[in-house]
């Protein structure tokens, strides 16, 4: 039986929905989000699973203070090691049959190959000789360049259950394209010289050392930053998850706004940048919000497609937004040599123009689908922070830390210890659920054990949640090394760019022209794999291109994060609206449009960073009065957008206006002089025609 596709899931939402209220949250995640359905482990195997991946938790807190003196490769080694092996006892060979309960146990089949991995793993640190190969960890790095045949076939099995893990955790498309590299690797000395992908070719086992005993393959950037960034901001949010933060942010949220025809959606926008920095996932967070959100949407007024695009662009926005960005954030860092403040800095202004954009939306569509105000459930803001306001504490230890020039992977691990240690405070003095007032109040023994317990579980979700991640970026391993010793990211990077010169000789165009192709190519990929592939694939392949053409490596690295995100709200497979749609009971490909609609503005906001050298502004890296000018200019030239789609000036706009504003916003992100005045024009002419046309009905 093969593995089901996107489509095959989305097929099924309809399904799905009418269904949705006995499923859980966490049912909901896993069916829907980039990563495939995990197991639903039998009780005893699951205690089993829950404490190794507590003690492996241990194990990567440790490393950040007491780091092994072998160093790092030593250290990816062991953290592989102990993580690919869970993907073949948590995640499953083939999709589950339609109506099968009951258990959801490994077979044989994949304890064997939990088993194999391990070994596999392991092997070039193993202190014995296995064969003419073996001897420890000094042994193996000295036969670097000239494995010998125990070594290369150690690494070929590694490579054959990275991509089987990767299959199981994120889908086929991935592998196939990693066994595509593995074949041009092989096979691209047989091209004929004039082709510019042709090189001289590599054997067998020269490829596989370059996976296996090289620092651009498994064990490199992208593999270092999930062993240390990724792995531990995803425990300090399983944590901070425990101790009821994400209800708490969904509290305030609904009491932050009053009786009005936008509060539900206004609702919604805030609730999803408050909970993106518990769960760092755009599924995640649509479905959270959605289980809470949608009946309030519902006695709105909204339709189920419109709500669930609604709630998909908020949870898309968990991704885009500081202080914990997504996983790609992370490897940009990495990749730029810079501090990870610095990535939040850049993100600041796009993020301010991303949530205008939703909001502007949310308002166009409070005057068309709301005829009264509703009552929201709230409680009184300043209560709810001044009783549980301690939930913020841990995010502005991250922020104060890395202002004080702290790695980040030591910052979050504090941030992490401050969360904990209010958690504690708070169950210990009010001896029940702090989300729950209506339960029993346990003895100080019972609360503080069933306390213990949570943070128990957290720590082992935050392993077991950064696995799909794991065997994307080992897998990522293969496309790098390959694109490494072949050269082929400069070669791809020069038909980009040749691309451009062929519609026009003049470089502003050509700039223009290959921003526009990298952005549909970035898209096209990231519809067949995760945003952190997507991000790597993307930076070796279209980063250079961009930095060839004079973009600077800030804004080229901003604009491939902002699209490979973008690409979870794109159709046909946009998984964070298919899990709302699973919500809402919408149509599927309805609520994936909607989705888009709600963030047109972030599709095209990520071109000014590159097309023009004020785009720079916009990530912060200008002048004080050029980052506030060029902020003004795109906040207008979102509004613009949002009017656009959204169809609605003061009143319903026509398509002349509607058009009027999307040529006005295409000009204004331009931001040159000439450009701004003429959107501007085009603007007024729109906002003018709306008024007049509207009290021309009225009188």
């Amino acid at each position: 039986m093969p593995p089901e596709t996107t489509a095959t899931r989305s097929e099924r939402v309809s399904e799905t929905s009418s269904q949705s209220s006995t499923l859980s949250q966490q049912e909901l995640v896993a069916e829907f989000d980039a990563e495939l359905p995990a197991r639903r482990l039998p009780r005893g195997l699951d205690q089993v699973v829950t404490a190794y991946c507590f003690l492996v938790s241990l194990f990567v807190l440790w490393q950040v203070f007491f780091p092994l003196r072998q160093g790092n490769q030593y250290s990816l080694i062991l953290f592989l090691g102990t993580t690919l092996p869970l993907a073949f006892v948590t995640y499953r060979a083939w999709s589950r049959r339609e109506g099968v309960e009951g258990k959801d146990s490994p077979g044989w089949s994949d304890w064997t190959a939990a088993a194999v991995a391990a070994l596999v793993c392991f092997y070039p640190v193993l202190p014995v000789a296995i064969g003419s190969g073996g001897g420890g960890f000094n042994e193996f790095l000295n036969r670097q360049g000239s494995l010998v045949v125990v070594d290369i076939v150690m690494g070929a099995v590694l490579s054959v259950l990275i991509l089987e893990a990767c299959r199981r955790t994120t889908g086929i498309v991935l592998p196939i394209i990693c066994l595509t590299f593995f074949a041009y690797a092989y096979y691209g000395g047989f091209l004929p010289p004039s082709w510019p992908i042709g090189h001289a070719g590599f054997d067998f086992g020269q490829i596989i050392n370059g996976f296996y005993n090289d620092q651009s393959g498994f064990y490199g950037t992208p593999l270092d930053v999930a062993a240390t960034y990724i792995v531990l901001f995803t425990i300090y949010g399983a944590v901070l998850e425990a101790t009821g933060a994400g209800r708490f942010f969904i509290d305030l949220s609904f009491s932050l706004f009053r009786r009005s025809k936008s509060a539900p959606g206004r609702t919604v926008v805030a609730s999803g940048f408050l909970l993106g920095s518990v769960s760092g996932s755009g599924t995640a967070t649509a479905v959270s919000l959605g289980s809470v959100a949608w009946p309030i949407l519902k006695r709105a007024g909204y339709p189920k497609e419109a709500a669930g695009g609604m709630l998909a662009a908020a949870g898309i926005g968990a991704i885009l937004s500081p202080p914990t960005l997504g996983a790609a954030a992370f490897i940009i860092a990495e990749y730029l040599e810079t501090s990870y403040l610095n990535v939040l800095v850049w993100a600041i202004v796009p993020t301010i123009l991303y949530y205008l954009g939703i909001l502007l939306a949310v308002e166009i569509d409070a005057r068309r689908f709301v005829e009264s105000a509703l009552d929201m459930p709230r409680r009184n803001p300043w209560r709810l922070l001044a009783r549980f306001g301690y939930h913020f504490l841990s995010l502005l230890v991250i922020v104060a830390f890395l202002a004080m020039d702290i790695e980040p992977f030591r910052a979050v691990v504090y941030a992490t210890a401050v969360a904990a240690a209010f958690g504690l405070a708070e169950r210990m003095l009010s001896r029940r659920d702090p989300m729950d007032p209506d339960a029993e109040r346990l003895s100080a023994t019972g609360a503080a054990r069933g306390y213990a317990v949570s943070v128990y579980r957290a720590l082992a979700a935050g392993i077991r949640a950064v696995i799909p991640i794991v065997t994307v970026c080992a897998a990522a391993g293969i496309i790098t090394s390959v694109i490494v010793k072949t050269g082929l990211g400069q070669s791809l990077a020069d038909i980009l760019v040749s691309a451009g010169e062929a519609v026009s000789s003049n470089p502003d165009i050509v700039l223009i022209v290959t921003a526009v192709l990298a952005a549909m190519a970035i898209l096209v990929l990231g519809l067949a794999v995760p945003v952190t592939a997507s991000f790597i694939i993307s930076w070796v392949v279209i980063g250079p291109a961009l930095q060839t053409l004079g973009v600077e490596a800030p804004a080229t690295a901003m604009f491939i994060f902002y699209y490979a995100v973008l690409s979870e709200v794109s159709p046909p497979t946009a998984l964070a609206a298919v899990a709302a749609a699973a919500i809402t009971g919408g149509n599927t490909i309805a609520t994936m449009w909607q989705a888009a609609k709600y963030t047109l503005p972030a599709f095209l906001a990520p071109l000014a960073f590159v097309v023009t050298d004020n785009g720079s502004n916009l990530l912060m890296e200008g002048t004080a009065l050029g980052v506030v000018w060029t902020t003004a200019v795109s906040l207008v030239a979102v509004a613009a957008l949002a009017a656009a789609t959204g169809g609605w000036i003061a009143k319903e706009a026509d398509p002349v206006q509607r058009g009027l504003c999307l040529v006005g916003a295409v000009l204004l992100l331009y931001l040159q002089p000439i450009t701004i005045g003429a959107g501007l024009v085009a603007l007024a002419v729109a906002v003018a025609l709306n008024v007049f046309i509207t009290r021309k009905e009225t009188a």
